[in-house]
């Protein structure tokens, strides 16, 4: 049988392939019935999906199992994509139809996302994780590269009612393959995220009956002595029926409270924001710049071509390159979108622009396999659908504002000022992780260095029980007339 890296490796690439094909097919087949304002409709009818689900598609990454979510969501596209292919076959090609389904189509990119990240932690252990991260980026960027070419031939070949067939043939294969793996079991319950401190530390009252139910096991336990350390049946099941209670609301605040745990997340989190802003200025204004001063419409296809092959290399060498301290790495490799900014801003020869722009994109695409293993390794695997969800919904929302406003600011100020400032702005955001105490000395991590705040209460709680039994036992001691340093049975058993 397939060892489960293996199968989910594959399942990356087919997804990622279908992904890339759907752009420009869609956009094609929009644009031969429809108008431009029809295929902006379409395209943001798939966006704004996307960007309001990501959040509780965090909370049911960490309330469900990963693989079944996965499964969902693969299957959700494939039916949309067979949904178009007919539509499209039919030759009507009603916007109104095809802008749902691309609505389906970005809630279910939305449930997907988080929950490939936590299958990913699931089923990859701890010292593999940078190497698989790198071979899913790798793949995922070769898809990006060889995507709108293929799309366009198929387009050719076959058109487009045909092309979005082949494409929801292709998401059957990755829920085939993805949505079969069996990740380890977490000591939270599949029925609901362990609940986490507030902001404040403070701590939520638990439910009463699951209360009720922690209270009669403690008083077992004192009254069985040794009688072992499984956790009553009642009482697991009291804890389940709380989860199962808990609003996905509460679980999304809770969510929120761990990110807030962790200032590495939410400094690196905020520069990514930064650079996906500036993108979006570089995406509008650099084909602008590279047709009037550097050559025509030929060195922005070369200069963006590049840069994807140096998006790859870079994820190729994330996991051989000898990365002491990944911190650094992901601030240096996000702040070095800087460097092509500075040079479309000032003109510079194509030959510089073009090597800037790939140099930006090698340092992104080590850094994109390094946040992944640090957020898997970091953040609690009981949290981390919650917590990746928001870094996805800040980078997804970004580059959107950024190619909104990146044309109407340059009428005003032109295009040169816009990426200057851009350009200190990503090197100022994201070089600001290094003013964090630990980032300069501290490794890739592990969830047991930074402990969620759940296991924190459970290890309060249990020394708030054991506390009086102590006293207790020492004063029965006492009353014993000083037995010696003998430790009761039952104050040994705890």
């Amino acid at each position: 049988m397939m060892p489960p890296v293996h199968r989910l490796l594959i399942g990356r690439t087919v997804a990622a392939l279908a992904t890339a094909l759907i752009p420009t097919t869609l956009i094609l087949a929009v644009l031969r019935t429809g108008t431009p304002t029809d295929l902006g409709i379409v395209l943001a009818c798939e966006l704004v999906p996307m960007l309001m689900l990501l959040p509780v598609a965090g909370v049911a990454a960490d309330r469900f199992r990963a693989g079944r979510v996965v499964l969902a969501a693969d299957l959700v596209r494939a039916a949309a994509q067979f949904g178009i292919g007919a539509e499209l076959l039919a030759g009507s090609g009603r916007i109104p139809l095809l802008a749902g389904l691309a609505a389906v189509t970005g809630a279910a990119i939305a449930f997907g996302m988080p929950a490939v990240r936590t299958l990913v932690a699931g089923c990859v252990a701890e010292p593999d994780r940078l190497r698989t991260n790198a071979r899913l980026n790798v793949a995922q960027g070769l898809a990006q590269i060889t995507g709108p070419a293929a799309a366009g031939g198929l387009m050719l070949a076959i058109g487009p009612g045909w092309s979005s067939m082949l494409t929801g043939l292709l998401f059957m294969g990755s829920a085939a393959t993805l949505g079969s793996l069996q990740p380890r079991r977490r000591a939270t319950s599949e029925a609901g995220p362990t609940e986490v401190r507030g902001a404040k530390g403070s701590r939520k009252a638990m439910d009463g009956t699951a209360a009720a139910g922690a209270a009669d096991a403690a008083e077992s336990a004192d009254v069985a002595g040794t009688a072992g350390t499984a956790e009553p049946a009642d009482t697991a099941d009291n804890g389940a029926d709380t989860a199962k209670r808990r609003h996905w609301r509460a679980d999304l605040r809770d969510g929120w409270a761990e990110a807030r745990r962790h200032p590495w997340f939410l400094t690196n989190v905020a520069g990514h924001g930064v650079w996906h802003l500036a993108a979006g200025f570089l995406l509008t204004l650099g084909p602008a710049i590279a047709v009037d001063h550097l050559g025509g419409e030929t060195a922005w296809v070369v200069i963006a071509q590049l840069g994807a092959v140096g998006m790859v290399a870079g994820a190729f060498a994330a996991a051989r390159l000898p990365i002491r301290r990944p911190a650094v790495a992901v601030a240096v490799g996000a702040s070095a979108y800087a460097i092509p900014l500075v040079a479309f801003a000032v003109h510079a020869p194509v030959a510089v622009v073009t090597a800037a722009y790939f140099a930006a994109m090698f340092g992104l695409g080590v850094l994109s396999p390094l946040w992944e293993t640090m957020m898997q390794n970091r953040i609690p695997a009981e949290a981390l659908g919650r917590v990746g969800s928001f870094d996805a919904l800040i980078s997804f929302a970004a580059r959107p504002v950024g190619l909104a406003v990146a044309a109407p600011v340059a009428a005003v100020i032109g295009t040169s000022a816009p990426l200057l400032i851009a350009a200190a702005l990503v090197a100022a955001a994201n070089l600001a992780i290094l003013l964090l105490p630990d980032a300069l000395t501290a490794p890739i991590g592990t969830a047991e260095e930074y402990p969620s705040t759940d296991t924190a209460e459970a290890t309060e709680a249990t020394e708030a029980i054991d506390e009086p039994h102590a006293a207790d036992a020492n004063d029965a001691a006492e009353a014993d007339g000083g037995l010696g340093s003998v430790t009761p049975p039952q104050a040994a058993s705890r």
